[in-house]
């Protein structure tokens, strides 16, 4: 049982500097427009570009991972997880740091993945839904004290560090994947694509797709561009931005955990 909880804590403690590095852009916006010397929205599409390498690699490497060891997948994911943070640390152009951002959107989803994959393996039946949650809990910490905090390194000491510390982070993570995570544990054989497909044409899966899809679209739309509305538009002291990251990720939190209690029960009649 023990096991079990400093396996759980690793994989949230993945969700998490996953999540730091995702939304560590909404809290420097303004300092890489400066450093720069591009436009808010340009830097915006940083995260458009993120996204979009995101969604379509996660399914093409999970199909490419195959029977293969989820160990070994997750251990270069966060390795190539960590590259692309360093990329973006030491970037002298706008030109690298996109391209660091999109390495970096590459291993994050299929490494969020991996993580999903050993939450199921791990736990037992009844605990399956409080792990996922929690895993998936990991991005709200990353809202809550990680992107505030990073928002809080940028202002003091420059946006690089941020960035630098995310990669400390990950590393002391992937030191401890490596010492505590289950190294036989091997996904079900994948079809091809063209067969996995297949599954779009199932009202059931489209439903599943489109609810978070119009959801976080509905979110990321003003989320990403938060600093500056408050900043420039609103005219909102600094200080008041990292409560304001701080507050959403905390709701973000407390939703994932409600959801976690309502997976366990019966969640049919609650979705409605």
């Amino acid at each position: 049982m023990r096991l079990f909880k400093l396996q759980s804590m690793v994989l949230i403690a993945i969700a998490f500097v996953l999540g730091c590095s995702e939304y560590i852009i909404v809290g420097i916006l303004d300092n890489l427009a400066k450093q720069f010397q591009i436009g808010i929205s340009q830097v915006g599409y940083l995260v458009t570009g993120f996204a979009l390498v995101y969604a379509i690699s996660t399914p093409l490497i999970t199909l490419a991972i195959g029977k293969k060891s989820l160990y070994k997948a997750l251990l270069i994911l966060l390795s190539i997880f960590i590259v692309g943070n360093l990329l973006t640390a030491v970037a002298n152009s706008y030109i690298i740091l996109a391209v660091s951002r999109l390495i970096t959107a590459t291993s994050s989803g299929a490494c969020i993945a991996v993580a999903l994959a050993f939450a199921n393996f791990i736990a037992p039946i009844k605990k399956r839904g409080w792990l996922v949650s929690w895993v998936f809990s990991g991005f709200s910490i990353a809202s809550v004290f990680g992107v505030p905090f990073g928002t809080w390194i940028s202002k003091n000491y420059g946006w690089r560090y941020s960035f630098y510390a995310i990669i400390l982070v990950s590393i002391i993570i992937l030191f401890f994947s490596i010492l505590l995570l289950p190294k036989n544990i091997h996904q079900q054989a994948s079809k091809n694509f063209k067969e996995q497909l297949r599954i779009f044409g199932d009202r059931r899966i489209q439903i599943g797709m489109f609810l978070p899809m119009f959801n976080l679209a509905g979110i990321y739309v003003f989320y990403t561009y938060l600093q500056p509305i408050l900043s420039h538009i609103l005219l909102v002291k600094e200080n008041f931005l990292t409560l304001t990251l701080f507050l959403y990720g905390l709701m973000a939190l407390i939703s994932n955990q409600i959801s976690g209690h309502i997976n366990n029960r019966k969640w049919t009649k609650t979705l409605v």
